[in-house]
């Protein structure tokens, strides 16, 4: 695919990502976001039942620091070890490391405090905006756009953004149902990833094409 066009997608990503993010943050400050979060609420957890709270503890430790470092541990093994793709590492680094500070600031700022209506789980710490979320899309966003550009077959790479897509939307459930953020936390978490890895995307692509440009002129 040509590099202008992942240029292009990239930025417009980020544009929507942040008019998202912001419409979030207004009607969250405003609080005209309660019968939205209240009525999705009460439909996630009307579903409680002793397995799917077993299978939403299981899918939400998908999301947790714990397992993302692990994960994380793997894959930069094998861009490094196994690909040998050095530039695709600091842009894994550099999208995760970013995209957690750029939460924690984000949580600082707007003080929102987490649902106390069921809980499942116990968790410290302000709701706004969704770290799970914001790690589902930053880690399997990203790493869907690197194991995408070293998949040649289009069903192998439609089956890499369905069990992506999959992935980062039952981690925001997950959260939902456990009682630990309202729904306006988890799409705020997911316009928070999406701005972060767009913009690393955009700033990896540009230095792909000035490479590109340099071999070109060799």
């Amino acid at each position: 695919m040509n590099l202008k066009y992942f240029l292009s997608i990239a930025f417009l990503i980020s544009l929507l990502s942040l008019f998202g993010f912001g419409l979030m943050a207004l009607l969250v400050s405003n609080h005209s976001i309660y019968h939205f979060d209240s009525t999705v609420i009460n439909f996630i957890q009307g579903l409680e039942s002793p397995f799917m709270t077993s299978f939403m503890k299981l899918i939400t430790f998908l999301g947790s620091s714990v397992f993302i470092i692990l994960l994380s541990i793997g894959i930069l093994y094998f861009l490094y070890k196994v690909l040998d793709h050095r530039s695709e590492l600091i842009l894994f680094i550099a999208a995760l490391i970013g995209s957690n500070i750029l939460c924690i600031l984000l949580k600082l700022f707007f003080h929102r405090m987490r649902p106390d209506l069921h809980r499942l789980i116990e968790i410290s710490g302000f709701s706004f905006p969704s770290g799970h979320a914001t790690n589902a899309m930053t880690v399997y966003g990203i790493l869907t756009f690197i194991l995408w550009r070293n998949i040649r077959t289009k069903s192998g790479r439609s089956l890499l953004i369905l069990i992506s897509f999959i992935m980062i939307l039952l981690i925001g459930i997950s959260r939902i149902y456990l009682g630990v953020h309202f729904p306006s936390d988890v799409i705020a978490g997911y316009f928070t990833g999406g701005f972060w890895i767009s913009i690393a995307i955009w700033y990896y692509q540009r230095y792909k094409e000035k490479q590109y440009e340099r071999k070109q002129c060799a």
